[in-house]
């Protein structure tokens, strides 16, 4: 069985005061379980799955959070980037121990990208508080189902702590081929742009591998699904190093296919992921064509860059030429089918060499590069629109938030 804590309330005369007051700040899960759910505490040696998005409505950490309430945490673990979210993307983490509690911290993206035994001995109860950043690529999942699986094998209960998608409920890009790709930027049957939150997709995780870990989500107070983040009251705190700001997650579910080929998204610059840049790239040509026919919500801008430390290796200390991309409309902006046609631009002008096929080809999920090149966008674009709709009918068993 599937356990979902459910906190239930908002009544009526709540929902009619709500119609002509300002919203509540949204209660993520972890002022949820402390308020509400301490007994699933009770008696129990914690492990903790987090870093430093893993923070209370106000600000408050986790680890302060559940030592104050006299949980029994005995252990950490973190994700890519670490405990901290300062490493770089890709950078292997070694375990540590904690300078402020004493507490162990177990890297999951180390030698090991799961709990191992010794790491869960001890433990009666895991917990996971994680800001996904809402793009199928984005590791924090891989991390998730990696704690559930090893959980299963010993018997642990889950629970994970619900946080926002922080670029709402959008479902968009094509869906991945789960007999293509395995890894961890890709391994479930979801799209590019899922409109999950970390719970919901553990909750499908579950579902579709079979797992019979014991499973719970403490949901979110207040958090409906077309919010972002920027309307939940909530404090942003990068859940990376590199998608610093609410605008880079946006545009992350297209432009991370850019990490795929020998152009930089803009690491190691004031703007990752808000940009693509080069050298001697034909910035006048892609502009001219994007602009004769635009895709709705964004607009492009010409601009230059120079990488420093940028963490994937491309053209540091070099001055690049790019564009620079701006949501205009976040209701009508499609990031996935933006990149494509920025794609398909730079191809034009660059034919040879862009690609770099097997991390592409990741990061793409299926095989469509042949289709990116030489299909019209509107034939790209029907295909992707039935595997969303398709999506969204199986997501919703796993929903667990109003419109």
């Amino acid at each position: 069985m599937l356990g979902v804590v459910v906190i239930v309330g908002c009544g009526a005369t709540v929902a009619l005061r709500r119609a002509v007051e300002p919203a509540p700040p949204v209660r993520p899960g972890i002022d949820v379980l402390l308020s509400d759910s301490l007994h699933l505490l009770r008696g129990r040696r914690v492990g903790l799955v987090t870093n430093q998005t893993g923070i209370d409505a106000d600000g408050v950490s986790d680890v302060e959070r559940l030592r104050t309430a006299g949980a029994g945490l005995v252990a950490l673990f973190s994700p890519e980037h670490g405990f901290r979210g300062t490493a770089d993307p890709g950078e292997l983490v070694t375990s540590v121990r904690d300078s402020a509690t004493g507490l162990p911290i177990y890297s999951l993206y180390g030698r090991t990208s799961a709990p191992t035994d010794s790491m869960l001995a001890g433990i009666d109860l895991l917990l996971v508080d994680l800001q996904d950043a809402g793009a199928r690529y984005y590791t924090y999942l891989w991390t998730t189902v990696g704690v559930m699986r090893a959980a299963d094998r010993r018997g642990i209960p889950v629970v994970v702590l619900d946080r926002p998608n922080p670029i709402g409920d959008a479902v968009q890009g094509n869906v991945l081929d789960t007999l293509f790709s395995k890894t961890a930027v890709g391994f479930l049957a979801i799209p590019m742009r899922h409109g999950m939150t970390l719970g919901e997709l553990a909750l499908l995780a579950k579902h579709d591998l079979g797992l019979g870990v014991s499973l719970s989500v403490v949901p979110m107070r207040g958090w409906r699904r077309s919010m972002y983040f920027d309307e939940t009251g909530l404090p942003f705190i990068a859940p990376s190093p590199n998608l610093r700001t609410l605008e880079a997650l946006i545009h992350y579910p297209g432009l991370c296919l850019f990490e795929g080929t020998n152009l930089s998204v803009g690491r190691g610059s004031e703007h990752p992921f808000e940009q693509i840049g080069g050298i001697a790239l034909d910035t006048s040509g892609i502009l001219a064509e994007l602009r004769h026919s635009p895709p709705p919500g964004v607009r492009f801008i010409g601009t230059s860059f120079t990488p420093h430390a940028a963490g994937d290796g491309k053209y540091n200390d070099t001055t690049l030429v790019g564009i620079r991309l701006e949501v205009t409309d976040r209701a009508t902006y499609d990031p996935t089918v933006t990149a494509i046609r920025l794609l398909q631009a730079v191809r034009r002008r660059l034919p040879h060499g862009s690609y770099l096929p097997a991390h592409f080809n990741r990061l793409l999920g299926r095989d469509e590069v042949g289709l990116i090149d030489s299909a019209p966008t509107d034939e790209l674009v029907q295909r992707w629109a039935r595997q969303g709709a398709e999506f969204r009918d199986r997501r919703r068993a796993f929903l667990l938030y109003p419109e």
